[in-house]
């Protein structure tokens, strides 16, 4: 009997905390910190847009509905450009993008997001995490109130849709190609002109003549533009992102009213959320880009040698001359680069040694 009695009070005792609102309203009255996420990808876009989605869902449940974080896709709330303002500002308390997107707040930020013929998506989240590249990438988002964390990579990305082959230099000049960061540095050096849009604008650019190249990201999404459709050439290696590093980043005042546990679950599903994406990308690839080729009939060309020479020997004194622009891109540029000579060294007796043993057999 006073088992029977201890239930019924126990179920009064969750009804009432429950309001009668079932489960689902149970969980919401538990939210202890509504957010939003605003985003530079277009809303549920396959790969980095629900990327987003997932983040957002995995903080959900880890803290237990705690944390209830909404979220916006590029033009929903504020442009794709300006979640980094959003976000500083407090119009959001979280974004999802990527840091070469705000060269305009400093220069430095490239570093944190991919460098020409720099790091691979291995190496860039080793450096991030134990090379000391998260500590500066801290020091430099505390400026804007801000707090970034690694959040995903899309690896080696593809070298972009032309309208035109890419034969030698010369075809480069003239060129106007979206592309970002420090690899439309590189394109400008050449004697293209690089146009920064973002990705839900690029078909319409592409198939209008407003570009006559883009890059995005690689075959998965390329395949879900639908990029195939105003471009013919299909270029690679993507020497301008070689691991591109998917950024989330916190209002400073919002994360610190969390408490420690939530702070804890918001880092924790970061990281799984860098190699979920990285592991999605590496899946769905091969089959977008055998689709791309046996369907759509993409015309799939790799760059010739002396392109992809002189665009090395480009990059290389674009990153230079980046990493002198003022004391800080010099301290950032000098842990990067260190980083980078010790991880080659390793690399090319790991990584590539094993890749070049096993296509010989």
């Amino acid at each position: 009997m006073q088992r029977r009695d201890f239930i019924k009070r126990a179920g009064a005792g969750a009804l009432a905390v429950g309001g009668g609102l079932g489960v689902a309203g149970a969980a919401q009255a538990r939210a202890e910190h509504q957010w939003k996420m605003v985003t530079t990808w277009p809303k549920n876009f396959p790969g980095l847009g629900t990327a987003a989605n997932k983040l957002a869902a995995l903080i959900g449940d880890m803290s237990g509905g705690r944390i209830q974080i909404k979220v916006y896709g590029a033009g929903e709330l504020v442009p794709a450009f300006e979640v980094f303002d959003a976000v500083s500002r407090g119009t959001a308390e979280m974004g999802h993008g990527s840091a070469y997107y705000w060269k305009g707040k400093s220069e430095a930020a490239q570093f944190f997001s991919t460098v020409p013929f720099g790091l691979t998506a291995q190496e860039m989240i080793a450096w991030t995490l134990y090379g000391g590249g998260l500590e500066l990438w801290t020091e430099l988002y505390d400026q804007f109130g801000l707090i970034p964390m690694p959040a995903g990579n899309t690896g080696v990305q593809m070298g972009g849709w032309f309208n035109k082959e890419i034969n030698s230099v010369e075809d480069l000049k003239g060129l106007k190609m979206r592309i970002p960061g420090l690899g439309g540095e590189v394109l400008k050096r050449a004697g293209g002109t690089p146009v920064n849009l973002p990705g839900g604008e690029l078909f319409t650019a592409l198939q209008t003549g407003a570009i006559d190249a883009t890059e995005w990201v690689g075959p998965y999404n390329d395949l879900a533009f639908g990029l195939y459709k105003a471009a013919k050439y299909y270029y690679y290696p993507g020497f301008h992102e070689p691991g591109s590093l998917v950024e989330a980043m916190l209002n400073k005042a919002a994360f610190g009213q969390l408490p420690k546990d939530l702070q804890a679950i918001v880092r924790t599903a970061c990281k799984a959320m860098n190699q979920e994406l990285l592991a999605e990308y590496t899946a769905r690839n091969p089959l977008a880009l055998e689709t791309l080729i046996t369907e759509h009939k993409a015309d799939l060309r790799v760059y010739p040698q002396d392109v992809l020479k002189k665009l090395r020997k480009l990059s290389d004194e674009v990153v230079a001359d980046l990493g002198q622009k003022d004391a800080f891109t010099r301290k950032v540029y000098a842990s990067y680069n260190k980083f980078y000579q010790d991880a080659r060294k390793w690399s090319n007796i790991s990584e590539l040694a094993y890749l070049k043993a096993r296509d010989s057999i």
